[in-house]
């Protein structure tokens, strides 16, 4: 790994607190809830997870799939950079009755041994590492051979690549040498990262139904308050009115476009756009 990208540089250093405070932000756990809740036991459905199973979930976040893993009887590690994160899945998961562990880990320095894992999956997580080689290395490295591999990740061309899209001229530049989170959504990208290490591809593209907002302006207004990434866009923006306006205006438009209830009555219903794809780790 070269210094631009290694944690323990302190260009990394500074890279990954960035990292971890973006996610912090407003209330992730919220959005997670609100809504994507259905996500993570869709994962845990492609992934075949099984009772007695060892899994890793690769920046969990607050347990979306972690959880439901547990409850199938695996025996689950949850990692995640943002502690809060995983304070919060924590609380869910003993207000559930479910154990499993919580550890606070960087997806592309995994703190795992090679081959320790039946299964190790991700969902909305990985895709936002900056570095989409180092961290596909980590989830192949710590799968077993014959294991296996899950990821849900959302498409550049559906609704949230879309949205990354136009926050990305407000947006301060990323790092050199990182890759847009959408790319993770490109079945031809994950095929690349994962390249020869990896059997037994299966991808599709499917969709997640959102119908809790009431207009266009609401789901901006919503993403503005709990989504760390809309949160950071306007605070690099936060000293010019123009730009501030700007992003609104396209974020709105961009809600308006995507619903599929536009001219009649009752809650903006969008599809959001995601790629389901489980692999095995080649033995």
């Amino acid at each position: 790994m070269s210094i631009q990208t290694s944690s323990t540089s302190e260009a990394g250093r500074a890279l990954k607190a960035r990292h971890r405070a973006m996610w912090a932000f407003g209330d992730y756990p919220a959005v997670a809830t609100d809504l994507i809740s259905s996500l993570g036991p869709i994962l845990v459905g492609a992934c075949q997870v099984r009772p007695g199973d060892r899994v890793l979930d690769v920046a969990a976040g607050t347990g979306n799939a972690a959880i439901p893993a547990a409850e199938a009887g695996a025996s689950v590690v949850a990692s995640d950079l943002t502690p809060e994160l995983l304070e919060t899945g924590r609380r869910e998961a003993e207000r559930r009755g479910t154990t499993l562990e919580w550890r606070q880990a960087d997806a592309e320095d995994l703190p795992f041994a090679d081959d320790e894992f039946d299964t190790v999956m991700s969902c909305l997580g990985v895709m936002f590492t900056p570095f989409h080689q180092a961290s596909a290395g980590e989830v192949v490295r710590v799968c077993r051979p014959g294991g296996t591999i899950g990821l849900l990740n959302w498409t550049p061309e559906g609704f949230i690549g879309q949205m990354f899209a136009t926050m990305k001229p407000y947006a301060p530049p990323p790092p050199p040498g990182a890759q847009p989170p959408p790319l993770w959504g490109r079945e031809e990208h994950v095929r690349e990262l994962l390249d020869d290490q990896v059997t037994d591809v299966l991808a599709r593209r499917q969709t997640v139904r959102v119908d809790g907002f009431g207009s266009p302006e609401d789901f901006r207004d919503y993403f503005k308050a709990n989504y760390g990434p809309t949160i950071a866009a306007y605070r690099g923006i936060a000293d010019d009115p123009r730009r501030t306006a700007a992003l609104d205006a396209e974020l709105a438009d961009l809600a308006r476009r995507h619903d599929l209830a536009a001219g009649s009555t009752g809650n903006t219903v969008m599809e959001w756009e995601y790629l389901l794809l489980t692999a095995h780790k080649r033995s």
